[in-house]
């Protein structure tokens, strides 16, 4: 017999998790499928090695949506933090340290460069705290007689409007500018650039001279942990705990979770999804769906070309996914001495680059089909804020590694032992001697993030952020209000707006289109 439901959730990563509770509480009958053993997706924690567990992916939160935290009650459910507000550490050439902990920087920076340093990032964080309101919102339609619609997009415009002349110009001046020009006409400390080029560029495939890279380091400033925007935070119990909590908060709403039941195609019947069938066979039945999948994934390979109109399947495989980022997680028997850093650094993020020039120099080969000969690093030893994590004097390692480019020219699977090598002699250099302390070791090129996480391109963000890609334009423009040309079919996903991160606010919004569509008159199936 054919099971049914209200909705039915593709994907246990947190937005479908985060849909899939609100969906929950508000009376439906929910059903979450994962193709995975485990939840969270990219926000997960596992053991690499006896005694060993580390967030495998993301490692660090710091966009965790206020709202979704809230109203799922996570603190409720478990979710601690082993460390808040966390303080970034820049490592550069022959032991130069920058130490920045929100207003506050130390170190390796000029008198001049110190003095204007927190006027400076005040004048980024008023700027993305204009944008925040646009998380939560649906974005509008172009041109459209729907006077709510219209008035969201209005609303944008005033928050701009209401920085003043003097900022609203400055806004509009730079945040289409690229990273490398706005920090270099403000500063001239090396290491006070990497701080701002680091977040611009982080999981995006673009470098420190890339047009829009100050627009996605306001976007990532958006985020804001225990009050504190553009705050660090680190979960206890790695990332994983962020999921276990969405879980949680789900299935006491009464929502129910299988993993392992990979969905294998969307039923559509007189133009509307209806159901899906799992890789078994299983056939289950609901009336409304909702892909956590990428948008890729689900329009064409799950719902299928005989479906779509022809022009809508072109603009949704144009999606630019180049995944360039890569996610080494070490096992390590003791604390790594990086020179230059004590105990209370390690607590927090670390990263290793000698200069903006230095971060784009690694840029250029990823063009060209070849990883870098001396990537940017940005890492944490959670281990050491949270023990739990490891036994007494053990160690576990999370990095992120650019640039490897998805098309790399030698193919992962051959080149895969080679990066490594490459990545552990640029940490040699930073913390000599921490080869000897490596237990275990994972590679996770972005190859492997879209085979284990379903990342397409293994791009964290399920599309890049790009102006192009962005508000109504985010997949693409005929499904940029989280429902697409297949009625009763839902994108809930980062490759929806506003974008990745372990957010949750793409989760609450789809969810929250749903409801509004069943408020309005529509029957489940």
């Amino acid at each position: 017999m054919t099971k049914s439901y209200d909705h039915i959730v593709i994907g246990a990563g947190h937005n479908g998790l985060t849909a899939a509770a609100y969906l929950a509480k508000a009376g439906g009958r929910v059903l979450v499928l994962e193709a995975r053993d485990a939840i969270g997706g990219a926000s997960a924690t596992a053991e690499i090695a006896p005694g060993y567990k580390v967030s495998t992916c993301a490692h660090l939160l710091n966009q965790l949506h206020p709202r979704v935290a809230k109203d799922l009650g996570l603190a409720s459910h478990g979710l601690k933090f082993a460390g808040t507000d966390l303080p970034t550490t820049v490592l550069g050439a022959s032991g130069a340290v920058l130490r920045a902990q929100g207003d506050n920087v130390e170190g390796a920076i000029s008198p001049a460069d110190r003095a204007k340093y927190a006027a400076f990032r005040k004048k980024l964080l008023k700027f993305s705290k204009r944008l925040q309101p646009m998380l939560l919102t649906t974005p509008p339609r172009l041109l459209n007689r729907d006077f709510k619609q219209n008035m969201d997009l209005l609303k944008l415009g005033w928050a701009i409007r209401s920085l003043g002349r003097t900022d609203m110009r400055e806004f509009l001046r730079v945040a289409g500018m690229n990273v490398y020009d706005l920090v270099r006409d403000d500063f001239e400390s090396d290491l006070v650039q990497v701080l701002f080029a680091n977040d611009a560029v982080l999981g995006t495939s673009m470098g420190p001279r890339s047009p829009g890279t100050v627009l996605t380091l306001l976007y990532r400033l958006t985020g804001e942990i225990a009050g504190r925007q553009g705050a660090l935070a680190l979960p206890q119990g790695g990332m994983g705990a962020v999921a276990d909590a969405l879980a949680a908060a789900a299935t006491k709403a009464g929502a129910e979770i299988r993993t392992a039941a990979p969905v294998a195609r969307i039923l559509i019947e007189n133009d509307r999804a209806v159901g899906v069938v799992l890789s078994s066979g299983e056939e289950i039945r609901a009336g409304h769906i909702l892909s956590n999948a990428d948008p890729r994934t689900t329009f064409v390979k799950l719902v299928g070309a005989r479906h779509l109109d022809a022009g809508f399947q072109r603009d949704v495989t144009k999606i630019r996914t180049k995944g360039m980022a890569a996610k080494l997680n070490l096992a390590l028997d003791s604390l790594p001495a990086f020179t230059g850093l004590n105990q209370s650094d390690l607590a927090g993020r670390v990263i290793l680059s000698e200069s903006i020039e230095q971060i784009e120099n690694a840029f250029n080969p990823a063009k060209y089909g070849e990883y870098s000969p001396t990537p940017l690093i940005e890492l944490t030893i959670p281990s050491v804020a949270d023990p739990s994590l490891t036994g007494p004097g053990k160690h576990v390692l999370s990095a992120i590694v650019q640039y490897a480019p998805y098309h790399l020219k030698a193919g992962w699977d051959a080149a895969r032992e080679d990066f490594l090598k490459t990545i552990m002699a640029r940490l040699e250099n930073f913390a000599p001697g921490i080869g000897k302390q490596v237990v275990a070791s994972q590679l996770l090129t972005p190859l492997d993030l879209e085979r284990e996480y379903g990342l397409p391109g293994g791009h964290w963000h399920h599309g890049e952020l790009a102006i192009d890609q962005l508000l109504m334009l985010r997949p693409v423009a005929a499904a940029s209000r989280y429902e697409g040309p297949i009625a009763g079919l839902y994108l809930c996903g980062a490759g929806a707006h506003p974008g990745g991160g372990v957010m949750g606010a793409a989760g609450h919004n789809a969810a929250r289109t749903v409801l509004e569509a069943r408020k309005s008159g529509e029957k489940a199936a």
